[in-house]
């Protein structure tokens, strides 16, 4: 019976580890390929979006579980969407993913919360790491 129950927790951790939504933001669609095909390649749930404006307007940011964005975007860009979220109190824990950033703009996202600001191309296993990391699992 004792066995039983373990193996009955061990599936619920499962399911939790696995429901836990990590939301992708960025406006290149083959960055979004890659990026959920790496999420749910290691058994995370992902859900990309093609601007910030579009993951706000899905109701997601009140769902993510972590955020992956990428800094420069049309429109809003991922530090404008760090400090809106901020303002809405959606404390979701944020990775910066961008080609084109610089020691300033990685200082702002870090002193606003960012969890991480990687440079293009970044290593995948790193990016799992700390997606991992954010998520507690």
């Amino acid at each position: 019976m004792l066995q039983k129950q373990c193996g009955n927790q061990l599936r619920a951790e499962r399911t939790r580890e696995t429901s836990k939504l990590i939301a992708i933001i960025d406006d290149d669609d083959a960055i979004q390929d890659s990026l959920r095909d790496l999420m749910e390649g290691a058994g995370l749930v992902a859900r990309c979006f093609g601007s910030a404006e579009e993951f706000l307007e899905s109701g997601s940011h009140r769902q993510a579980a972590c955020l992956i964005s990428d800094v420069l975007m049309p429109k809003m860009s991922g530090l404008q969407l760090q400090t809106r979220l901020r303002d809405e109190e959606c404390d979701i824990p944020i990775i910066f993913i961008t080609a084109y950033g610089d020691a300033k703009m990685r200082i702002q996202a870090m002193r606003e919360g960012a969890v991480e600001f990687l440079a293009k191309p970044f290593d995948h296993q790193l990016l799992l790491k700390t997606v991992r990391a954010a998520l507690d699992v």
